[in-house]
């Protein structure tokens, strides 16, 4: 069975304008599940296409059975993921599906190489430096991309349970690992350029695909916690790219389109985030936020309950809530929807959300957890608009946030020096829910809890909530 040629470009054709405007639809937390949705059903026309031209070439007809056995067990697998993650594993999720994206390109491009060396169809002259650079290229940022991902999981989880013993990835390395990456990434454009002069020398790619995944565990391992987000959104650019570059190899139009989308948009939401943390792209690679050891933590403070915040807010005017990673441990949103719906029916009070552009453990991270707790995006202002109002309004009710509202960011020494923060130390009042007052990811302790205007609740962010609530009903 064929299909008409020009039925079958038509369908890259619309797949690719659905990516496109899918991508649109992402970039405002309301229309992004529309956008979702539209980028699957995009990529579910690519891949119907794709398997028409196969039909129509007779290509893969033998492997049909493998073809939709793989299709059905990835859906499967992809929906009890989505099933079963919780919205504090996000991030850890997002980091694992952008390694995925790269080892299916380097798996694709690996594939090529194997098959085309086996076969003998080798091409000559300039095709051949073309298809084996681009094959080379496709496994130097697809592998890099699947084991930096892993490592960056495992990095927002915390670390990994070896033999039964948890251990602690680090945030910080020594000065000359920065070395080694430069080493090892010099040495892979080498041994790229040697596969085009020795194209049938199946050692070499080997050795791009060992150096390739050592490369990626070096760039992303001593990277601080606090550089996480923009750590995420690079790999995502990545994976995309890894995408393109497969696309040239397998002269897919829609690959490339998709790919080029993918790796265009992250790169410049990376640079937007670190244009938010006052950091450069390189210093991120090669000197982490927060790197060494930890402030140790030797001052006290007494907590206070929630029946004197309680009572601070009975006629209060503006309150400013500002959510961090302690609200999606907690699973605190629906609480905290509540505690504004609580204020504004009692008291007619104006209820905010300040949301710091690397709040979380990735982009858009609080955005997320307050859509989920159906809080209006109206409500969700960004960092400037949030820094006119701080000191306008009666209170800030900070949940789980450390570094992003930490002033020593203003003092221009240390781990946070420069990073832009929400100034919430300029309020009349300042409540900070924490289980502690152990430092941030960037592991620089923060005078904002110490000062006289601040009023610690000691506990877990849900719990307080909920006694906060309580608290308000009651008054």
């Amino acid at each position: 069975m064929s299909f008409d040629p020009a039925l079958l470009d038509l369908g890259y054709v619309v797949s690719a304008v659905l990516f496109i405007v899918g991508l649109k639809n992402l970039g405002h937390p309301r229309t992004a599940p529309r956008g979702n949705r539209i980028g699957a059903l995009a990529m579910l026309i690519a891949v119907l296409t794709t398997l028409a031209v196969m039909q129509s070439r007779g290509d893969g007809i033998i492997g049909w059975p493998l073809i939709l056995g793989g299709m059905g067990l990835g859906t499967a697998i992809g929906l009890l993921m989505a099933y079963r993650v919780k919205m504090t594993q996000v991030p850890e999720m997002v980091a694992l599906l952008n390694g995925f994206g790269g080892a299916a390109s380097a798996l694709v491009a690996l594939s090529e190489v194997v098959g085309r060396v086996q076969r003998n169809d080798l091409p000559e002259g300039l095709a051949l430096w073309v298809a084996w650079l681009a094959i080379g290229l496709s496994a130097l940022v697809g592998w890099a991309t699947l084991t930096g991902s892993l490592v960056a999981m495992f990095k927002l989880m915390g670390g990994i349970t070896l033999f039964g013993r948890w251990i602690r990835t680090p945030t910080w390395g020594p000065a000359w690992l920065n070395i080694v990456k430069v080493v090892v990434a010099v040495a892979i454009v080498g041994l790229i350029v040697t596969s085009v002069v020795q194209p049938g020398n199946l050692w070499i790619v080997a050795a791009i695909v060992a150096l390739s995944c050592l490369l990626g565990v070096l760039v992303v391992l001593p990277i601080g916690g606090a550089d996480m987000p923009v750590v995420v959104s690079l790999l995502n650019a990545m994976s995309g790219i890894a995408a393109a570059f497969t696309g040239f190899i397998l002269n897919n139009s829609v690959l490339i389109v998709a790919g080029s989308l993918v790796g265009a948009s992250g790169l410049i939401l990376t640079f937007i985030m670190c244009k938010a943390m006052n950091r450069r792209l390189v210093d991120v690679l090669f000197s982490s936020f927060g790197g060494g050891p930890a402030d140790t933590v030797t001052r006290t403070k007494v907590g206070s309950d929630p029946d004197e915040v309680a009572m601070l807010l009975d006629g209060a005017q503006k309150v400013i809530v500002v959510p961090g990673y302690g609200m999606a441990v907690s699973q605190a949103q629906h609480a905290v929807r509540e505690f504004a719906e609580l204020l504004r029916d009692t008291y007619g009070t104006e209820v905010l959300y300040a949301i710091h552009p690397v709040a979380g453990r990735m982009p858009g991270h609080m955005n997320v957890l307050l859509a989920e707790a159906q809080v209006p995006y109206e409500l969700q202002i960004e960092l400037d608009e949030a820094n006119n109002q701080f000191a306008t309004c009666d209170l800030v009710l900070v949940l789980g946030a450390n570094d992003t509202v930490n002033p020593a960011a203003r003092s221009g020494e240390g781990p946070l020096a420069g990073m832009p923060i929400l100034n919430v130390d300029q309020a009349p009042v300042v409540v900070v829910i924490k289980r502690s007052l152990s430092v941030g990811y960037a592991g620089v302790d923060n005078d904002l809890f110490y000062m006289n205007k601040t009023m610690m609740l000691f506990g877990d962010g849900k719990k307080m909530m909920g006694e906060l609530n309580a608290a308000i009903k009651d008054a």
